[in-house]
């Protein structure tokens, strides 16, 4: 039986990844920083543990008592929108820490082991924000753009090791967290030049007309990363995913 370790079970994609992967009878390490077993159905095949990216000894534990792991998936994630004048500096180093260096630490503590058995999948879920330059998600865009320059110079390193490598990108999706993670964060509001377009932001936030990306969109792409050792390095995930990757492709 095969392995997938997830990252950011608590709620939203890596919530309905690990759901999916269940389904489909795989062992499922669903981790979390603050873990809820009961959130998941009830299966021999779980194994729900904490784990906080930016904590090395948290990932080393977690690696640890995981044990076998066949598929690693970097779900876990920050969001925040505020104009990047006046991002505070800890809300920045926040959002890379736990983007961009938390992903980079959980591939550097499963490498090891795929290296050496010449095998294993790694799939980093990112966003489409990293497509095209949008207001107000500029210091999020790049620190899940990082993660994307990361991952495609990891795949050439790993592909002599037969080790495979992919990204998802989910699109818009009301069903995550995003919005609500990302209001703390919030400042800009009583400035009179910024006002108009945070308040276009929020309201896209909640806008669920037009094409979205579903949380079982994100679930099902991660799947066939792990499972088709033909799918592309990139995968859209959702409807408007996969127009922003297709129009972001075009000359």
């Amino acid at each position: 039986m095969p392995t997938v370790l997830i990252t950011g079970c608590s709620s939203g994609f890596g919530l309905e990844t690990a759901k999916l992967f269940l389904e489909k009878g795989w062992h499922v390490v669903a981790t979390m920083r603050q873990p809820k077993a009961d959130i998941l159905p009830a299966s021999a095949n779980l194994t729900v543990l904490p784990l906080d990216v930016t904590d090395p000894d948290s990932i080393s534990k977690a690696f640890e008592q995981a044990g076998a792991i066949d598929v690693l998936v970097n779900n876990a994630g920050i969001g925040a929108a505020v104009p990047i004048e006046l991002i505070e500096p800890d809300t920045a180093r926040l959002l890379f820490e736990t983007n961009t260096l938390g992903t980079l630490a959980t591939i550097q503590a499963i490498l090891p082991r795929f290296r050496q058995s010449r095998s294993g999948t790694i799939i980093n879920v990112t966003s489409t924000v990293t497509l095209k330059p949008l207001p107000l998600v500029g210091v999020y865009r790049a620190s899940k753009a990082a993660v994307n320059a990361l991952t495609e110079s990891l795949a050439v390193e790993m592909k002599p090791f037969g080790v495979r490598v992919h990204i998802v990108l989910p699109g818009r999706s009301p069903e995550t967290s995003f919005g609500s993670n990302a209001m703390p964060h919030l400042r800009g509001l009583d400035n009179a030049d910024y006002k108009p377009m945070i308040e276009g932001m929020i309201a896209s936030f909640r806008d669920e007309s037009g094409p979205v990306t579903h949380a079982s969109d994100v679930a099902a792409a991660i799947w066939r990363a792990a499972t088709d050792p033909s799918a592309p390095l990139k995968i859209a995930a959702g409807e408007d995913a996969v127009q922003w990757l297709s129009e972001a492709g075009r000359p």
